[in-house]
């Protein structure tokens, strides 16, 4: 099985694309036939900018753009999603904010009816969602981000295109006090990331 790992930081030499590929390094530990892919979306270059191209697309009167067709093939490709993500303004990094709203597109993620309902498209892609936060769990908690973060993206994103969210954990860095204890924790998600699938 293959999972598409997609790391939204600038700097590649952060925790967060150290979790990133210590995920990846989980997945394959716990089966060796699985393979992985980090996109890298800061360093792929990938604009973020939901444009009049991507406009056209969704209204359906023009393909979707070669960039975003190329995402989507990835992601197509994939048995998992895996999101890992600091989290800014309790919320996901915009150049990350930015792929899904133009790759996640009418049409292919899914499909507005002309009743006004939605065809959910992306029923067989589980999602994994690894943010790294820069608070503590009681923080988090004691203002309701858990909440707020759950109907923001694993609801309003994904269950709107019918994609199961499996895994939806944050690592809170002063409760795991150490950079390494980070790495650990990503490792154990990693090799949970097809158990539910075999």
């Amino acid at each position: 099985m293959h999972a598409l790992i997609v790391v939204s930081h600038p700097s590649e030499h952060a925790l967060t694309h150290r979790v990133a590929h210590a995920l990846a390094e989980g997945i394959t530990l716990e089966n060796a036939r699985h393979s992985t892919e980090i996109a890298d979306l800061t360093r792929e270059g990938f604009n973020p900018v939901f444009n009049e191209a991507d406009y056209a697309a969704f209204m359906k009167t023009a393909p979707v753009p070669a960039d975003v067709a190329k995402e989507q093939a990835r992601v197509e490709g994939a048995d998992a999603l895996v999101l890992v993500f600091p989290i800014y303004w309790w919320s996901m990094p915009g150049l990350l904010k930015g792929w899904i709203d133009r790759v996640f597109a009418n049409g292919w993620a899914y499909e507005e009816r002309a009743d006004g309902g939605i065809v959910k498209k992306l029923g067989h892609l589980p999602v994994h969602l690894v943010g790294i936060g820069g608070a503590n769990h009681a923080t988090y908690e004691k203002h309701g981000y858990r909440q707020a973060y759950h109907a923001q993206i694993a609801h309003g994103i994904f269950d709107y295109c019918g994609a199961p969210v499996i895994t939806n954990e944050t690592l809170f860095l002063p409760d795991l006090s150490t950079p390494e204890a980070a790495i650990a924790q990503a490792k154990a998600i990693g090799a949970r990331v097809f158990q539910a699938q075999l």
